[in-house]
């Protein structure tokens, strides 16, 4: 029973994203006391966000947005599953499944952080001999991972199981970042795209490839084309495609426009939930150190 998610936590600071706003009023318009109450509240809670970070200003794969100062990194997902998986199989064991295993990772495939692919293809390498697919290497590891599959010899029942999880959740909780992390992840992507400066870079994005000879009004619409689907097949179109993409959206800057937006909306958010995220964050530090313990 694994589960793995990707996840970098980020550090140092982003400058485009250390501001706090202020709170601004139309003509004739007076703020009441509670209002300036909670404007005061609401800027000394963002004060207390992590902020982005962008490592490589050429590399999206090195940026990292707020939200990911209260997930869990790679090592420590490692550190608790490992743990876990130890004390799952001496449950097992113990209940007379000596043969059971844990199933094992799978190889990364695609996006190796959260920003790597989050707003679409930024290897122009890649893109001129794989197009809009992962690499043909990481491709065949994978994919020779999951036809190999993890088969259970061991005749475990799933509510001994059951019961063996449910033993080290009690001892080693998963490493796993809470609905609200992943809630406020997902619906800054989807609002991002609706900011002014986004909107703008997207059109001229989708003028550039138009006179390119491409039409697709957002770039996940060209990577997301039906016409690149088949993951066996990398056509010359679909090469040529996803080179004239990279070649747009580096001469208008799209990525770095579309993570600066992002990450606005996420300091803002995660301040509204402030508590809940520092709760996740310590949340995974006690895991981790469960994990260490046993």
């Amino acid at each position: 029973m694994k589960l793995i998610g990707k996840t970098i936590v980020p550090v140092g600071i982003l400058a485009v994203a250390a501001g706090v706003g202020g709170v601004y009023l139309t003509t004739g318009q007076a703020a009441s006391d509670g209002d300036r109450e909670s404007s005061v509240r609401s800027a000394g809670a963002q004060a207390q966000v992590a902020r982005a970070y962008v490592g490589d200003p050429e590399d999206p794969a090195t940026w990292r947005l707020p939200v990911e100062s209260y997930m869990p990194t790679k090592t420590q997902v490692k550190v608790v599953t490992s743990s876990r998986d130890e004390l799952i199989d001496q449950c097992m064991s113990a209940a007379g499944f000596d043969a059971w295993k844990p199933a094992p990772d799978l190889p990364e495939l695609g996006g190796k952080t959260l920003t790597d692919w989050r707003y679409g293809l930024h290897d122009g390498e890649l893109a001129a001999e794989r197009g809009y697919h992962p690499d043909k290497g990481e491709q065949e590891t994978y994919d020779k991972a999951m036809e190999t599959g993890a088969v259970d010899e061991s005749g475990a029942d799933e509510a001994t199981l059951k019961g063996c999880v449910q033993k080290v959740d009690g001892k080693v909780p998963d490493a796993q970042s809470p609905a609200i992390v992943e809630q406020i992840n997902g619906e800054s992507f989807v609002k991002s795209k609706e900011v002014p400066e986004v909107a703008e870079v997207f059109a001229k994005w989708s003028s550039c490839m138009k006179g390119k000879g491409y039409d697709y009004k957002q770039p996940l619409d060209a990577s997301d084309d039906p016409a690149f689907g088949d993951p066996e097949k990398v056509t010359p179109e679909e090469i040529a495609t996803a080179k004239a993409d990279v070649a747009c959206r580096d001469e208008h800057d799209v990525e770095r426009t579309w993570f600066d937006a992002e990450s606005k909306i996420q300091r803002a958010a995660i301040a509204e939930h402030l508590e809940e995220f520092n709760d996740a964050a310590k949340a995974t530090k006690d895991a981790v150190a469960k994990a260490r313990a046993v």
